[in-house]
């Protein structure tokens, strides 16, 4: 699994900024938002597309691992054979880095369709709950109690490792962190849903399989994440921002701690306070 070797996290644009005092041209950084393309392939069936999903380039095949797993497409690191960038001859070289073919040896279930009409996120607009838990690993780590102070920690921990945000300001961030606090994953992209998949992602390409620690992310807990964050079994969801009304009924109906505006020295617990000591 060779994946690009360089990565554009961000590009150099020419802007005019203007004050009450001045108005100065110079040089600044934007994040890249690039499509990504991704295929599903099985040993006795052709590629076909699954998804199309804005994204910052890198750790791509980390992004199709786990939106495949996310979607309950595949169920655990060895359903996943390979994954690689498109070969086709009718694609220039940037095209060709932009499609992401994952083979599968065993394909728990066909993407959905609503998955192309609706790549934004991973179960938006899904009328039930029971429709999300019919799709989740039956198997999970039971969730003991955790530390707030230690949780309220977490978005500063995780903001000292965001590299192209500080050159950009314009990127979302996902972190794991163990039971304990230790940063284990960090990924960033446009998008808060896409860093999600690459941190699953992550562990499924180091064979490892997704279940327990503390998922934290930047901005909003909006349903597709803490869909997400329970798929892979993660034992509480913390975020800087707030919760929707269906991602505190999943979080309860799941029975993991949803933690919104996390700060150190103030959180919301949304679920589960019973586990925050």
């Amino acid at each position: 699994m060779v994946q690009r070797k360089s990565v554009r996290g961000s590009a150099r644009v020419r802007v005019t900024e203007r004050t009450s005092a001045a108005s100065i041209s110079r040089e600044d950084r934007v994040v890249v938002e690039e499509p990504l393309e991704i295929r599903l392939a099985a040993p006795a069936r052709a590629a076909t597309r699954a998804t199309v999903t804005m994204r910052t380039p890198g750790h791509d095949f980390e992004l199709a691992a786990g939106w495949m797993f996310h979607e309950g497409v595949v169920a655990r690191a060895d359903d996943i054979a390979t994954v690689a960038y498109c070969t086709d001859a009718d694609l220039s070289e940037e095209e060709r880095f932009n499609v992401v073919t994952l083979t599968a040896r065993a394909i728990v279930r066909d993407p959905s369709p609503r998955a192309l009409s609706n790549s934004a996120c991973g179960v938006c607009g899904t009328s039930s709950i029971s429709e999300v838990f019919a799709h989740l690993p039956t198997t999970r780590s039971p969730g003991g109690p955790v530390s707030g102070d230690l949780l309220a920690s977490l978005p500063n921990l995780m903001r000292e490792h965001q590299p192209v945000f500080d050159r950009t300001g314009g990127l979302h961030a996902a972190a794991l962190f163990s039971a304990a606090g230790d940063l284990l994953v960090i990924r960033e992209d446009v998008g808060r849903h896409n860093a999600v998949d690459k941190v699953t992602g992550s562990q499924l390409l180091s064979g490892v399989e997704p279940n327990g620690g503390l998922m934290c992310t930047s901005g909003r807990l909006g349903f597709e994440i803490v869909q997400k964050s329970i798929a892979s079994g993660r034992l509480a969801i913390v975020g800087v921002g707030a919760p929707t009304s269906l991602s505190v009924s999943l979080a309860q109906e799941a029975g993991v701690v949803l933690i919104g505006f996390a700060r150190e020295d103030r959180y919301v617990i949304y679920s589960r306070p019973d586990l925050v000591t």
